[in-house]
């Protein structure tokens, strides 16, 4: 395995404060996300605490707040999230890449459109940054950092296997959040900038 933060951090340097936008779990949610998984840790994991639990609809790489008219922002958002119905995603057993162990969930489709809907948004602003959009629906529950050789990749998987019988978490999302988000190296933080309702006729 190799380090997430090293990966990153040629376009994403360590510090740096860029605008993401989220679908982020309630404290319950994130509870529940995390409970069968406390165990799967170690030397060059860092994992990702409840609190920090996050699910990227866009990362708008090299982009911060001062860089955008936020209010112009978040007016052409609340207008589009206003035709959005909510919906749930369910996040099933975990995968171990490279860089992650991360869970990811379904659907695809309602997932993609949303973004679509931030990456639109975000670009009307005239700002000059690079889309990093998601692919598909994921919360990471721990990075790789600096100690990343060492890890076996295999080991993860065999501890997350032991785990028995179904696992399935859900994620209403019923709204989305934009952040102005960085990293130390190790962690991922982010400091929340605006909540918005997804508003549309079955909500």
């Amino acid at each position: 395995m190799e380090s997430f933060f090293a990966r990153v951090e040629p376009f994403w340097p360590a510090g740096r404060r860029d605008l993401h936008w989220h679908i982020l779990p309630t404290p319950a949610e994130a509870a529940a996300l995390a409970a069968p998984y406390a165990g799967i840790t170690g030397p060059g994991l860092e994992a990702v605490p409840a609190d920090g639990m996050h699910c990227t609809l866009l990362h708008a790489i090299g982009a911060g707040r001062d860089d955008v008219d936020i209010e112009e922002l978040l007016r052409d958002i609340r207008s589009a999230a206003a035709t959005v119905d909510p919906f749930t995603l369910t996040f099933d057993r975990p995968a171990v890449g490279a860089l992650a162990v991360e869970i990811s969930g379904w659907p695809g489709a309602p997932f993609t459109a949303l973004v679509d809907m931030v990456a639109a948004a975000t670009g009307r602003t005239g700002a000059a940054f690079k889309p990093g959009p998601s692919r598909y629906p994921h919360i990471s529950l721990g990075y790789t950092t600096d100690e990343a050789a060492a890890l076996n990749a295999t080991v993860f998987r065999a501890s997350l296997a032991s785990i028995d019988g179904p696992l399935s978490a859900t994620v209403l999302a019923d709204r989305i959040h934009l952040v102005e988000q960085w990293h130390d190296g190790a962690h991922i933080r982010w400091e929340s900038i605006a909540e918005v309702p997804l508003a549309g006729p079955g909500a």
